[in-house]
């Protein structure tokens, strides 16, 4: 049990007659969801930390609470373990889980994930100072790079983006794994030459090191490298994608990079009636979830439903298809 969840059940306890504690005061028993996110620095903690408050808030009974982790590998997993009930991840982790593959080679194939909605799409940041004299993919060779957190949908982009420009992941550079606010720090300080994060725009974590005075940074384009991740991994996954100019301090024109999308997945054990519920409330207060970060705003209703990793939760379906 998280702090804060033994908190609130303690809260329960302290505000109801004791008869009627573990039914949280109204005769119903409270049910407590753990939404797995990702670290404080990017997008999906102020996402999910958003979401739970919603759910908490507009689903009787119910209490939600966002989970810093290291993001869509360590969530999956997590899930898998049956430690969270919802949780946030790219596309491509979410289809290695599925097949048991890469990072879930030892742990197995997930089963038990299914897909509540499509939310934005993760731009691939390859961050560098000005002048530093690495202008492409294929330059990091030989240098210092942070490739995410461990655990992190970060991590395994990062090594794709690299071994399609020809570099071996693993000996090429002299690798860090570090989360994106430390990856930043770590390149203010001249730690690191280069760190790779795969997230919404904008990311605090850059916008305020781009912000940092005497400070100039750039963005290295990767767009060129979307077909062979394409063949090499399926069409559905990666997409080229648009950073616009202005997106960061020192950032004039558009950049092209590698794009890939992000969905909220929820344990299939889940059952249908709440995951209804919480779709509903994603989409009726969407303005709230836009107001946490402006990333929400590009949540939709699907067109289709194939095309992504996980199949829909039954409960989603029953929603979208009202």
């Amino acid at each position: 049990m998280t702090g804060q969840r033994a908190f609130a059940l303690l809260l329960t306890f302290a505000l109801c007659p004791l008869p009627f504690a573990l039914a949280g005061c109204s005769g119903k028993q409270t049910r407590f969801l753990s939404i797995a996110t990702g670290g404080t620095g990017g997008v999906y903690y102020p996402y999910g930390g958003a979401l739970a408050r919603l759910i908490s808030e507009k689903i009787p009974n119910t209490q939600a609470t966002a989970e810093v982790t290291a993001a869509s590998v360590d969530n999956l997993k997590l899930m898998q373990l049956g430690k969270v009930d919802l949780a946030f991840t790219l596309a491509d982790t979410l289809a290695e889980a599925v097949n048991g593959t890469g990072p879930f080679k030892e742990t197995g194939a997930v089963g038990s994930v299914r897909t509540l909605a499509v939310l934005y799409t993760n731009y691939t940041h390859i961050v560098v100072r000005q002048g530093s004299g690495i202008n492409r993919v294929a330059d990091l060779k030989g240098h210092t790079v942070s490739v995410g957190a461990p655990g992190s949908g970060t991590e395994l982009i990062a090594d794709r983006v690299l071994a399609a420009a020809g570099l071996d992941p693993r000996r090429d550079i002299t690798r860090h794994s570090l989360p994106v606010s430390e990856s930043a720090g770590a390149l203010k300080d001249g730690k690191v030459d280069a760190f790779f994060w795969s997230g919404g725009l904008p990311t605090a974590s850059i916008q305020d090191l781009a912000a940092t005075p005497g400070l100039s940074i750039a963005l290295l384009s990767s767009d060129d490298l979307v077909p062979r991740l394409q063949a090499d991994f399926g069409k559905d996954l990666y997409s080229v994608a648009v950073i616009p100019g202005g997106s960061y301090r020192g950032m004039d024109k558009d950049l092209g990079t590698v794009g890939v999308r992000n969905l909220l997945v929820a344990s299939s054990q889940l059952d249908d009636a709440t995951v209804e519920q919480i779709v509903r409330v994603m989409f009726e207060t969407k303005a709230a979830l836009v107001a946490a970060h402006p990333e929400a705003r590009h949540l939709e209703k699907p067109t289709s439903f194939d095309g992504v990793p996980a199949p829909y939760h039954a409960g989603a379906l029953a929603y979208y298809k009202k």
